[in-house]
């Protein structure tokens, strides 16, 4: 594929590539990371709060007492595959941000296009397996029979959105990794006000339009997660990107860089789902405790959601930077990086979690539970809370690793952290069968897990002369 504009005036290309320096490679000062976070945070904000507006919507939905706790496990499948998506846009910002680095806007194009294929073929896979192996395997873990239909019912409703959600996931590697996150904004704006809207329409029903309860807010996310990508793709050809980067114009099938991406995110890949598979476990398990445990652990996963963007939206920042000032030859700045963007990362965070932890009995009472949910789930918050602040600085130096381009040490750091949790969540809740509030500390374990190899290998310099 031709990725960078052929032009007969050669100065304008000059010109062109005179001015990508300047734009496409990244300084470092605070300004540049929160300027940068800022537009990455609200892209990862506002998807989550269309998960707690489902789950809000769901909660006082009166005519299915159930569909809160349901909607535990039916949110967490599809970040399985939310974070299959999000590995191969990590690996894709990855290398997009290191071409943006060495000042090569002609391999953006071809990088993005190519991310593109590779999304639709994932998200038809995700589809397929929907609707063929997830019924047994959820048949052979799931107790309660009512739980399991409306599970079933509901997810192969909700994967249609897999191939919206993947290629709307990847204006982030191209807008991200060309220091050009400003511009996510709109999408994500225009994906949530659909939401709500779409949410209370097909939840509850209005005028001619039937109530449809649990699917209803399945539907719903499909039809936002499309909007969102109709919008972000409408700013980018608006702003000129379609045309800096020659994106689209050739959409076939390119070997060489496939096998670029695929060596970058393929780990990445792995390493997210797995990481949400043994959510999904946790959630299974939770299971046979009950109702009430299923809804004050589905309230904690959007807490992390929500609260924890934030922390993402500094680890991605992190990825790109560090990614971008490496491919400059600025190795010997990256420590120091890495250590503004924690600081200012943790007290984002900090602020966050004392007002969650002051006022806990405010927050948990938007989703309509009543008192005695209020009352179980305040010391889940409170733990939940502490692993938010180790996941600030988990995430920014795992995500240091991810820049250097040695993806398949995050992956080993990853598989590591899951068989601690995957571990510690069998012992405390069916081994030892301990309270809820105790087998939430399995985050403290997870985070610790990722940190301490991840904070080993950087300080080694052993990332050092990778080349990607």
């Amino acid at each position: 594929m031709q990725c960078y504009l052929k032009l007969n005036n050669c100065t304008f290309a000059s010109s062109m590539q005179s001015n990508s320096t300047s734009t496409l490679q990244v300084e470092i000062n605070n300004k540049s990371i929160i300027k940068m976070a800022l537009p990455i945070s609200m892209a990862i904000l506002i998807p989550q709060l269309n998960f707690v507006t489902n789950n809000i919507f769901l909660g006082h939905f009166t005519d299915d007492p159930a569909a809160l706790a349901v909607a535990g496990i039916t949110g967490v499948y599809y970040l399985i595959f939310a974070a299959i998506g999000y590995g191969l846009n990590n690996g894709l910002q990855t290398l997009i941000a290191r071409r943006a680095g060495e000042n090569r806007p002609e391999e953006i194009g071809k990088l993005f296009s190519q991310g593109i294929i590779t999304g639709l073929i994932l998200a038809i896979t995700g589809i397929l397996l929907t609707y063929t192996l997830t019924p047994v395997l959820f048949g052979a873990i799931i107790k309660d029979s009512v739980t399991l239909d409306k599970a079933i019912s509901f997810l192969q409703i909700r994967i249609w959105g897999l191939p919206f959600l993947y290629v709307y996931q990847l204006r982030n590697a191209l807008l991200v990794g060309t220091n050009q996150s400003r511009y996510l904004v709109a999408g994500t704006i225009a994906e949530a006000s659909a939401n709500v809207i779409l949410d209370y329409l097909l939840i509850f029903g209005f005028g001619a339009i039937p109530a449809l309860g649990f699917n209803g807010a399945a539907i719903a996310s499909i039809l936002a997660e499309a909007i969102g990508m109709l919008v972000i793709y409408w700013v980018i050809h608006r702003k000129g990107i379609t045309k800096q980067f020659s994106l689209f114009t050739n959409i076939s099938w390119n070997t060489e860089v496939q096998g670029s991406i695929f060596n970058i995110s393929a780990p990445l890949m792995f390493q997210h789902a797995i990481s949400i598979v043994s959510w999904q476990y946790f959630f299974l398990l939770v299971e046979h405790q009950g109702s009430m445990a299923l809804k004050v652990s589905n309230v904690m996963r959007n807490v992390f959601g929500v609260f924890g963007c934030f922390c993402w939206a500094f680890a991605a920042t992190a990825n790109s930077m560090i990614s971008n000032i490496i491919g400059q030859g600025r190795l010997e700045e990256v420590p120091g990086l890495i250590n503004k963007i924690i600081r200012i990362s943790l007290s984002t965070v900090f602020f966050v979690v004392l007002v969650l932890n002051f006022f806990p009995g405010s927050f948990l009472s938007l989703f309509g539970q009543g008192p005695l949910f209020i009352e179980e789930a305040i010391p889940v918050l409170r733990v939940v809370t502490a692993a938010l602040l180790l996941s600030c600085i988990a995430t920014v130096f795992l995500n240091a690793v991810t820049a250097s381009g040695n993806t398949r040490i995050t992956l080993l750091i990853e598989i590591g952290a899951i068989i601690s949790y995957c571990t510690y969540i069998y012992l405390s809740l069916e081994y030892f069968q301990l309270s809820l509030t105790i087998a939430w500390m399995s985050e403290w374990i997870y985070w610790l897990c990722l940190l301490t190899p991840s904070f080993l290998y950087m300080r080694s310099n052993r990332w050092k002369g990778k080349r990607i």
